[in-house]
Parts: structure tokens; C-alpha cells; sequence
């Protein structure tokens, strides 16, 4: 077996494809099934060399003086001149005047420059350069032309060459200039000079235009797409309510009767939820807590955030304690079921519409990475990455506070409810499953809250229709799906169906929480002791990718385990109706589809480095299956 020459870390020259030219580069890594060479340039730019390409420090002779890129004739105190000539340049049988030498060398380097064939070169730079390569096979046919639009127009001469250059290619070619460095002299004196000439007098001018703009990548299909969604999901969510309170809430009887809308608008019902948000909001801004900073965003500020969302959980069970010691009736809220999720509808869309607004005047570095410009689209996805009125910022609040917290009051309530509507002194072992279940899913989130801050959620996603809909409407009324369905639906549970069900519970909960633990705990310290037995991939950003531990088992081990505790959450409701199973058939469709954009993000982010981790965890989210 071969052995290598150049150890990880040691800084040698590189020699960059297709040229001739060496620059120094360090060592990352070496494959030896292909003899390759990773190796890093000072742009931070990650390319594979074979050996034969790479050299030692040692073997390149520093020059005294000159630059590094000049001939031996042109050093600095050389007294005598190279007679050598270009083959391309006719020798010279008699002395002319300094400015008759001058228009010609003009004329002659003009008609180089115009004459010159421009050949893309196409590299793949790694990671975190500008140019980010995606890992997808090129096509390239062999007429290809650049695609760059240059005008020239000196005098009555004028040409005009029209290609169109790709937005890589541009950017690689005036990045990664491979011409000697004594054509690159002589291009910016003639550059000069005809800047000159434009200046002297309107009869030379000479322009240069390169279009590179390219527009933003969109997602959920696009216009289309987010239009469906705003208009579909409101309506399919009362329609799941609606089949829900049903006798017989088949497939085969949808759809349900449905009601006049003046009967789902009450404005008591609105004000109430209007209090229930205010109060959250009061509870956000109780000075307890710890402050911590959020990453950083592309200024290089970093947000800070109060970490009370335990303590607001503490307060709001507190209070509905003591209504219930009050003889408050807590089971309103499940005769008006329909009217609360219209409420909440219609503040998440006037919130909606006022986050739209202020976005429109917010600064280009607090836009987010995934607004497109499209008024439509920029809605439902959100302009503004982080909308915050002083320190309270209305994303960050909205994602725990009065969706998650109120989820946990919902299931209280039907718990209440199923007792009252069954006549039960106890509530049903199926419904105690299901709020136990929910309850510890809600406190493990609100206490490890700090870890929000890395999401996809906060840190690429604007705050616009999707976030304020899904926190606001989606997380409190389908996430209680089950304990809704119970109250009209009961289903006696046995104890060892229970103890199975329980089971299945603390297997998800225990790979979701150690997935994200061991994840956090890497972010905040990679060099933890803790930690040191993970084996881990180098990425040109700086950061390291775990591949082995939970994220060595699968690419999403947290996903994994929140889909395995959806199942336990339906399964208490039993096998009579699909309906109850509509939250883990929909909350796998979400995180395959959360998967697939966290592919296509870590994929332009970590390129090359992304490519390694997918061959050494093949697997996504199941093991053996996806």
C-alpha cells in the first residue's frame, strides 16, 4: 500500500487546475483508495489534488526582489534586457518616435484583448466560498459558449461581442485570473489608458457589461404553492374539526355538514383569545430568566434572548389552578372549539398583514435568506428574519408561547370535557396517555428552550404567514387532534396495551432527546472532553460534522424519535377511525419534507464535506428504510 508524502495540516504549494501556477494551500485530508489530497487554499476555497500537484515550501526559491510573477529579465537592478520576442510579434527594422510607439502598442494590445477567446473555467470550490458547489453532475456541451456581453467602441471602429456568462463562470473567471501576471500589467495600463482617451474627448468610449443576476430559489412551489397552502389549510383544518365532532367521523361521510359563518364568529370568543395572547406576551416580558446571544447574523450582530418560556408554563398552570379552585368553566372552551380556532385564524393573518408591512421598511441585512422578492411569496414565507418591536421579538415569542403552552391547556380542557360528556368520575386511561404524552413533549421543549435558537425556523426562515399560522392555529388545535377526538370518541385501553403504548413513548423520547442533546452540546463546545470519542468531518466553514453517536445512526436521529412518539400519541384513540392517525400521517410528511430542505441548505453550505457525510450515513431518517 502506497504511503503518503504530505501529512494533514502541513502548508504546501497547490498547483490550481489547469494552470500552471502554484499557491500555497494546507492539508486536510488524504483518501487512500483514490490517492487524493484535500487541500484548502487561502480563499478558503477546498479542491482534491493528486500528489504530483502538490509540492513542499521548501522546493520553490524565494526571489529577492521583483515580483513573484515576473521573468528573471525584468527583475528590479537588471541591467540588460531579454532580446528574446514573442513569436507572435514582428521584429522592429527601425526606431520610431516615443508616440508613434505608443498608438502602436495601443493598437496592437487592443487587438489582442479583442481577439482573445474567452474559456470558462469551471471549478468547484468548497463550502463556504462565494461560488458554492452543489454536488450535481455538470452537463456541458462542447459549443458552450460563455455567456458575457462586451462592447467596444474607440473612435469610428466598433465591435460588439455578445456572450452570455453563466453566474459561476463569471465569478470564477474574474476570482481565479490564470493569466501571467506580466498580461495582466500590460491589460490595466491599456485599461488605463482607454480610460484616459474616454475622459480626453466623446470620440473613444469603451464599455464593459457582465449580467449575472439570477433569481432566488423558491419553495413549496412557488406562488402557486404558497397560495394553496394560504388558502387550503385554514379550510381543511375546520374540516377535520368538524368530521371530528361527528357520531361517526368516517372518510365516507365527508364532507360534513357545514355551519353558517355567522355562527363561527363570536366576538367574545375573540376577545378572550386576544387576552389568552396579551398574557403570554406579559409573561415574555417578566425580567426572569437568563440572556443568551443567538447566532450570528450576515452583519455580524447576535441577537439576545430571554429564556423564560419555563417559567411563563409555570405562571399560566398556576393560573388555570386556580380557576379551576374558582369553579371557572374551563369546558366554554370546548363547546366554542371552532369559534377559538377561527379567533386564532384571524389574528394570525392580521399579524400577518402587519409583519408584511413593517418588513417593507426594513434594512437588507435584516431580510431573510429565504424571501424571494415576490410580494405573494414573501408573505406566506416572511421578508424579515428577526421582527422585533424594541426587545421583543415576535417570532422568537411566538414559536413556544401562546401555541405550544396553549396546546397544553386545550388537552387539559378535553380532558374535562370527556369526563363531563361521558359522565365519568375519572378520566379514560386513553386520555390520561395522551395529555401525559403531550405534557412531556411540551415541558422538555419550553426547558431545553436555549436550543430554538439553532433551528431552521429562526435562523433562515422569515416570520410571515407560515410561522404565525403553524405557531398560532396549526400547533394548539391539530397537535390536541387526540384528545379532542377522545371526548366524542372514547376508547377503553387496557393495561398492557398501555404499558406497550408507554413503552414506545420513552423509546421515541429517549432518541429525540439524546439526538438533540449530544447535538447541542457539540454546537456550544466541540472540544468538550464529553465529546471526544465522536468521530467527526472538517468543512471548509470551520465547523465539524458529527458521524458517529446518534448522528451516525441516521442523518435526523430527532426526527426518528418524534415520529415514533407521534404513533404513541394516536394510539391510545384505537383502530376504529383513521382519523386520530392523521397527525403522524401528516407530521411524517412534514419532516420528510423538512429533511429534504435540510439536505438541500447543508448541501450548499458544506458541499464536498456534505457529499463525505451522506457516503458514511447513507441512511436519512429510518434506519435500513429512508
Amino acid at each position: 500500500m502506497p504511503t503518503r508524502r504530505f501529512a494533514d495540516g502541513e502548508v504546501v504549494r497547490g498547483r490550481w487546475p489547469g494552470s500552471s501556477l502554484y499557491y500555497e494551500v494546507e492539508i486536510l485530508s488524504h483518501d487512500s483508495k483514490s490517492q487524493l489530497y484535500t487541500v484548502k487554499y487561502k480563499d478558503g476555497t477546498e479542491l482534491e489534488l493528486k500528489e504530483s500537484d502538490i509540492k513542499p515550501l521548501t522546493s520553490f526559491r524565494q526571489r529577492k526582489s521583483g515580483s513573484a510573477s515576473s521573468s528573471p529579465s525584468r527583475r528590479r537592478g537588471s541591467r540588460s534586457r531579454s532580446r528574446s520576442r514573442s513569436p507572435g510579434r514582428p521584429p522592429r527594422s527601425s526606431r520610431r518616435s516615443a508616440s508613434a510607439s505608443h498608438q502602436a502598442d495601443r493598437k496592437e494590445a487592443r487587438k489582442e484583448i479583442l481577439e482573445v477567446k474567452l474559456t470558462p473555467l469551471v471549478l468547484k470550490p468548497f463550502g463556504n466560498s462565494i461560488n458554492r458547489y452543489n454536488g450535481e453532475p455538470e452537463h456541458r456541451e462542447k459549443n458552450d459558449l460563455p455567456h458575457k456581453t462586451t462592447q467596444v467602441h474607440t473612435g469610428s471602429f466598433s465591435l460588439q461581442e455578445k456572450f452570455h456568462l453563466p453566474q459561476e463562470s463569471s465569478y470564477l473567471s474574474t476570482q481565479y485570473s490564470l493569466r501571467p501576471r506580466r498580461e495582466e500589467i500590460k491589460l490595466k495600463e491599456i485599461d488605463a489608458q482607454e480610460e484616459k482617451i474616454v475622459t480626453e474627448g466623446p470620440t473613444s468610449l469603451r464599455t464593459f457589461e457582465v449580467t449575472t443576476k439570477q433569481p432566488k430559489e423558491v419553495e413549496f412551489g412557488g406562488v402557486p404553492g404558497v397560495l394553496t397552502i394560504m388558502l387550503g389549510l385554514p379550510a381543511f383544518l375546520f374540516l377535520l374539526l368538524l368530521m371530528c365532532k361527528q357520531k361517526e367521523p368516517s372518510l365516507l361521510n365527508f364532507p360534513p355538514p357545514l355551519p353558517a359563518l355567522s355562527d363561527l364568529w363570536d366576538a367574545r370568543v375573540f376577545g378572550l383569545y386576544l387576552i389568552w395572547f396579551f398574557l403570554q406576551a406579559l409573561f415574555y416580558l417578566l425580567p426572569i430568566g437568563k440572556v443568551v446571544e443567538g447566532i450570528p447574523l450576515t452583519d455580524g450582530r447576535r441577537l439576545k434572548y430571554r429564556l423564560n418560556g419555563f417559567y411563563a408554563f409555570i405562571l399560566t398552570s398556576g393560573l388555570v389552578g386556580a380557576s379551576l379552585l374558582w369553579d371557572v368553566e374551563l369546558y366554554y372552551v370546548y363547546n366554542h372549539f371552532l369559534q377559538f380556532a377561527l379567533a386564532a385564524t384571524v389574528w394570525a393573518v392580521v399579524l400577518s398583514v402587519y409583519l408584511c408591512a413593517r418588513a417593507l421598511k426594513a434594512p437588507r441585512n435584516d431580510l431573510s435568506p429565504a424571501s424571494s422578492g415576490n410580494a405573494i411569496y414573501d408573505f406566506f414565507i416572511g421578508r424579515e428574519l428577526n421582527p422585533r418591536i424594541g426587545t421583543f421579538d415576535l417570532k422568537y415569542f411566538c414559536e413556544l408561547r401562546p401555541g405550544l403552552i396553549g396546546w397544553v391547556v386545550i388537552n387539559l380542557v378535553m380532558l374535562l370535557a370527556e369526563m363531563k360528556v361521558q359522565n365519568r368520575a375519572f378520566p379514560s386511561l386513553a386520555m390520561i396517555l395522551v395529555n401525559s404524552f403531550q405534557l412531556l413533549y411540551v415541558v422538555d421543549a419550553l426547558w431545553n428552550e436555549e436550543a430554538l435558537l439553532t433551528t431552521m425556523d429562526i435562523t433562515h426562515d422569515g416570520f410571515g404567514f407560515m410561522l404565525a399560522f403553524g405557531d398560532l392555529v396549526w400547533v394548539p388545535f391539530i397537535y390536541s387532534f387526540q384528545a379532542f377526538y377522545l371526548v366524542a370518541h372514547p376508547n377503553e385501553l387496557s393495561w398492557p396495551a398501555a404499558s406497550l403504548i408507554v413503552a414506545l413513548k420513552l423509546c421515541g423520547f429517549i432518541i429525540f432527546r439524546c439526538a438533540n442533546s449530544q447535538k447541542n452540546a457539540f454546537r456550544k463546545n466541540p472540544n468538550d472532553p464529553k465529546l471526544a470519542h465522536l468521530k467527526t468531518i472538517h468543512t471548509s466553514t470551520g465547523k465539524n460534522l458529527l458521524v458517529s453517536g446518534w448522528w451516525g445512526f441516521v442523518r435526523h436521529p430527532n426526527y426518528l424519535g418524534d415520529l415514533i412518539m407521534a404513533l404513541a400519541w394516536s394510539l391510545p384513540c384505537g383502530f376504529s377511525h383513521i382519523l386520530p392517525y392523521f397527525y403522524v400521517i401528516y407530521f411524517t410528511a412534514l419532516l420528510v419534507h423538512r429533511e429534504a430542505r435540510d439536505e438541500h441548505h447543508c448541501k450548499r453550505k458544506y458541499g464536498l464535506a456534505w457529499e463525505k457525510y451522506c457516503q458514511r450515513v447513507p441512511y436519512r431518517i429510518f434506519p435500513h428504510i429512508y
